[in-house]
């Protein structure tokens, strides 16, 4: 017994000897997996520190840009959309697309500024996967600033117009930039632009006396065609929109118990 243990012995030594000769080093070296694990752990762990770090000083240099122009749009969205104005504040400076409102300020800028309001599907951080490999999501009301084209519009829009291409300051932000909403309750667009052409649009269009180089005003023939175009393009819409919603619906029918009894011209023609 003692002979086969040191015989196991000299095995095991010179195994080891083998591979520090391969190696170059000793096995004895190498690191075990729990420490890599460890260490990749901590590195993951300062990665997401310093993500967060970075993230925090991005929006406290952003907070210290917020003007008198900001001022005015955060007012308004915060009455329009019945949330606070340090909500608004917090939700734009954190805003991927923040760099938006500064070309929309610009000379010459962005003619639109448009925020959403709408359910936003939310994975919780925590969250464990299901079996079919979907996790659990939730459904939350955010505001973020979008072009328009590649969100799905179903809740509020909150939209601001330039009228010129002059830079937009602090003093002329309230002449030179107007403010407007539309709401698309339950993802009915259709119906939520009829309100706003029909309840919004079309009464301060005839209620307008400044019409520009046009100096009659609601009086120009050519004003006049406009209004009625759009009156007739808002009926137009609001006919479509109901036969959309009232849509007829055909149901099969099984026309062989009709045509197994028909015999001869005549009865073709009754039944036609």
């Amino acid at each position: 017994t003692e002979s086969k243990y040191r015989h196991g012995g000299n095995l095991k030594t010179r195994s080891s000897e083998l591979g520090s000769a391969v190696t170059g080093s000793s096995l004895t070296t190498v690191l075990p997996a729990s420490s890599t694990v460890k260490k990749s752990k901590i590195l993951s762990s300062e990665s997401r520190e310093e993500v967060a770090k970075q993230a925090k000083e991005t929006k406290e240099e952003r907070r210290a840009q917020i003007d008198g122009r900001h001022r005015y749009l955060i007012s308004r969205l915060a009455d329009g959309i019945d949330l606070s104005e340090q909500q608004v504040e917090e939700t734009i400076i954190s805003d991927d697309k923040f760099q938006l409102i500064e070309q929309f300020f610009a000379p010459s800028g962005l003619k639109k500024l448009l925020f959403f309001y709408q359910d936003v599907l939310q994975q919780k951080s925590n969250a464990s996967l299901r079996p079919d490999g979907s996790t659990n999501n939730l459904s939350q009301k955010n505001l973020f600033i979008t072009m328009g084209s590649t969100e799905d519009f179903t809740g509020t829009c909150a939209f601001f117009l330039r009228t010129s291409d002059e830079v937009v300051t602090a003093s002329n932000v309230s002449q030179e930039v107007n403010f407007g909403m539309f709401d698309s309750a339950n993802g009915n667009i259709l119906q939520g632009l009829e309100f706003f052409l029909s309840r919004i649009m079309i009464p301060a269009l005839k209620s307008q006396q400044n019409w520009g180089a046009v100096k009659e005003g609601l009086k120009n023939r050519q004003i006049q065609e406009f209004l009625y175009a759009v009156d007739k393009f808002v009926g137009t819409l609001s006919s479509s929109r109901q036969n959309i919603e009232d849509k007829i619906q055909l149901t099969k029918v099984d026309i062989d118990v009709y045509v197994r009894n028909l015999q001869n011209p005549s009865d073709y023609i009754t039944a036609g």
